[in-house]
């Protein structure tokens, strides 16, 4: 598999094997908690992901003991308001960029998964978790309402009033209750997670990587049109995906009854 603009030592590493683009967070010693250079970082490496016309589906992943346990709080100590400011624009950035893909992402998830990396894990399509997986919303417990998407991902993901009940009371799930209420989509032993991930994110990077983005677009905007509006953009959608090569080869698959071979074109 070809590997491109990988760099071993960055905070926040990315790079293509084949048709997947691997986002990982390597801040291991901090639990990949969330400081300026690493919002930067972040938005930087979502940018170049982008921009790469050849990437057909996001894996993101994090080193170390914790997926991410959110924000750097020593690094706010004493100037939080500035701080804050940039930590955000770089992390807002990067999920604005990562919302507006073509191409689906996956997350997998282990340890910690806390503040600001709640609202990441829920940026991403489907998420695989390890078994050893612990959620928590975390932002009242420092006097903070959320960032990272969470206001607008987690009532999608459960329902509003349990949304409410995980914002305020600020329990910690684990893995089989998170998978129970729908905030991940597969749990699997800490071991297999690597394998469970490469096998899902290879399938959707085989997939027909334009309807995908349509699906993302359309799903994502369902809540905030009323009918009429959606069945339009539902219109517009498939519209666009027929005149595709991977329509055409997706209906000559079907009625020669084989397995369709998508190109995401």
């Amino acid at each position: 598999m070809v590997k491109h603009a990988y760099d071993e030592r960055a905070i926040v590493q990315h790079w293509r094997e084949g048709a997947v683009a691997h986002l990982r967070f390597n801040h291991a010693e901090q639990r990949n908690a969330i400081d300026v250079q690493f919002a930067a970082a972040f938005s930087r490496a979502c940018q170049a992901i982008a921009d790469d016309p050849e990437v057909r589906a996001v894996w993101i992943s994090g080193e170390g003991r914790a997926f991410m346990v959110g924000g750097d709080l020593a690094s706010m100590r004493g100037n939080a308001r500035a701080v804050a400011e940039r930590l955000i624009a770089g992390m807002h950035g990067g999920l604005r960029l990562l919302a507006g893909l073509r191409a689906p992402v996956v997350a997998s998830v282990h340890g910690a998964v806390a503040g600001g990396g709640l609202g990441v894990m829920l940026a991403a399509d489907l998420v695989v978790a390890a078994d050893n997986t612990r959620l928590s919303f975390a932002y009242p417990g420092i006097g903070a309402s959320c960032d990272c998407g969470a206001s607008w991902a987690l009532p999608r993901a459960v329902g509003l009033n349990k949304a409410l009940e995980i914002a305020l009371l600020g329990p910690t799930l684990d893995a089989a209750q998170a998978l129970q209420i729908g905030l991940v989509n597969r749990v699997v032993p800490e071991a297999d997670l690597q394998a469970e991930t490469r096998r899902l994110v290879e399938r959707l990077a085989n997939g027909p990587t334009r309807a995908y983005g349509r699906i993302r677009q359309l799903m994502r905007g369902a809540f905030d049109n009323e009918l009429g509006a959606q069945l339009d953009a539902e219109n517009d959608g498939f519209l666009e995906c027929a005149d595709t090569k991977d329509f055409a080869e997706g209906v000559e698959a079907f009625f020669h009854k084989r397995a369709p071979v998508f190109t995401g074109q």
